[in-house]
């Protein structure tokens, strides 16, 4: 450190490792756990995911939502996952289904995205993240955009739609955001 005084030196490392903190992401509400594939399919046939939706998966986990909502649906999409690791394998999952034009993963807290460009929204969380979520999703996403859940209610928000998933015996539920 030519020509910088202890203090400045001092300064300047403690400025490195607030930024540093700053950087770092919140610990996880929940752990990963993936969607089977044909759950993935009962999801997006009842949000009726099509080429013009823009699709987004709050804790994205490996990807496979909207991988499958590219290939099969011709949708775009964004996936908002916390942890690193879960994003690059989302994105290599997404070179190797030859969908990564139309998908992106985003390291980030679902809390904090801005999820107002969404017409539809896939969630497999956890019934106290959906139901802190809720708020969010009704104050941010446009009227008559899709939520399909896995599983996870949210709160006092009844679903539009239940339905029993064939596959493994949870249930997926719809909602549609109303008008204000």
């Amino acid at each position: 450190m030519d020509g910088m005084t202890p203090l400045r030196a001092l300064a300047l490392v403690i400025l490195l490792g607030v930024v540093c903190a700053a950087q770092q992401a919140r610990t996880p509400d929940i752990f990963f756990a993936p969607t089977w594939e044909p759950v993935v399919d009962e999801m997006l046939a009842l949000a009726a995911v099509s080429r013009d939706d823009v699709v987004y998966d709050l804790g994205s986990g490996d990807g496979r939502i909207l991988v499958r909502a590219a290939q099969k649906y011709g949708a775009c999409g964004v996936g908002i996952e916390i942890e690193p690791r879960l994003v690059e394998i989302s994105r290599q999952v997404a070179r190797d289904g030859e969908v990564a034009d139309k998908v992106r993963f985003v390291q980030g807290d679902l809390f904090e995205a801005d999820v107002s460009p969404a017409t539809v929204v896939t969630l497999y969380l956890s019934y106290s993240v959906n139901s802190r979520l809720a708020p969010k999703l009704r104050r941010e996403l446009r009227p008559g955009t899709r939520i399909v859940s896995h599983q996870f209610t949210m709160s006092t928000w009844e679903p539009d739609k239940r339905v029993h998933s064939t596959v493994d015996g949870t249930d997926l539920m719809l909602w549609i955001v109303p008008s204000r």
